[in-house]
């Protein structure tokens, strides 16, 4: 019985799943199509943690005579060094999600409490922080991460950071927004006057309702911290060039155009292009599904 009960609840809850169309429509097709890029893309990246043999072949040895065309032996082609290109694109995987993972981390544990202070208490502190992030945020992302990147030098950790940095008034501003419009509601007004500490007030009542919110910009975060990566090393300021990198990639076969050799840009160009387009189908989807105006009659 038990056994029968958990199909059933399974089946109810693809049913629910399913009707999902029909309730948002276009935004459902969204958070789905964009939904699977993202898990496609995150177990890619675990299995060649787990499984050094995912790829055809190494990753940074010569496998081929340099610049062959795609075959069946190298559906991708190989580089200027004879690696293949397929299995540098899927260990690439890893230094990017690693790097844009990273970067929404640190933007996240830095923004959001910033935020949430910010807004609930307001005052000196509130007017400091906004200055600041209002500074950070007036630069162009790029520039900023580039100069910093340039700064901290090469490493997975030092080019999450410079590109985090871009990021925290971002997730300041959003939070900070939502908690001066949240604790003016009465639930808020009512849990005050009931005697609530300051602190389980923002943490019970205003911060879950802030929660949604939050998921959306880290996803569309990591997106934008997907091709800022790839910028990075494109300009020479990513990590050590004997990893696989997509933006580094790029870069060494840019010079190959002019010669007809279009393998080396296309394929890696057109990874970057799908992991950040799978995040960003999947925040603006969640976006808009998450949108109650949308469920309104």
């Amino acid at each position: 019985m038990a056994h029968v009960a958990k199909v059933d609840a399974e089946i109810g809850l693809l049913a629910r799943f399913l009707q999902g169309r029909k309730w948002y429509g276009v935004e459902w097709y969204m958070t789905v199509i964009g939904g699977f890029i993202v898990v496609f893309i995150v177990v890619l990246t675990l299995l060649t943690f787990f499984t050094p043999r995912l790829a055809p072949y190494d990753p940074e040895g010569m496998v081929g005579d340099p610049f062959t065309p795609p075959s069946t032996q190298h559906i991708f082609g190989t580089d200027q060094l004879g690696r293949d290109i397929f299995s540098r694109i899927i260990y690439g995987a890893q230094l990017v999600l690693q790097v844009a993972l990273l970067s929404a981390v640190f933007s996240l544990v830095v923004g959001v409490p910033l935020g949430l202070l910010s807004g609930f208490l307001g005052g000196r502190l509130d007017r400091s922080l906004s200055l600041l992030m209002d500074s950070i945020y007036a630069f162009p992302g790029l520039i900023l991460a580039i100069a910093l990147a340039a700064l901290l030098g090469a490493g997975v950790l030092n080019m999450s950071i410079a590109i985090a940095v871009v990021y925290v008034p971002i997730f300041f501003r959003l939070v900070r927004g939502q908690v001066l419009s949240i604790k003016e509601e009465l639930y808020v007004e009512a849990a005050q006057s009931l005697g609530a500490r300051g602190r389980t007030v923002l943490w019970r009542y205003i911060f879950p309702n802030v929660i949604p919110s939050i998921v959306v910009v880290f996803s569309l975060n990591i997106a934008d911290a997907i091709i800022t990566e790839a910028a990075l090393a494109f300009i020479g300021l990513g990590v050590d060039p004997s990893r696989p990198d997509w933006g580094y990639d790029i870069y060494r076969g840019r010079s190959e155009l002019v010669g007809g050799r279009w393998w080396p840009v296309t394929f890696p160009g057109l990874a970057i292009a799908l992991v950040a387009l799978g995040f960003s189908l999947f925040g603006e989807g969640l976006s808009e599904i998450l949108n109650p105006r949308l469920t309104e009659t």
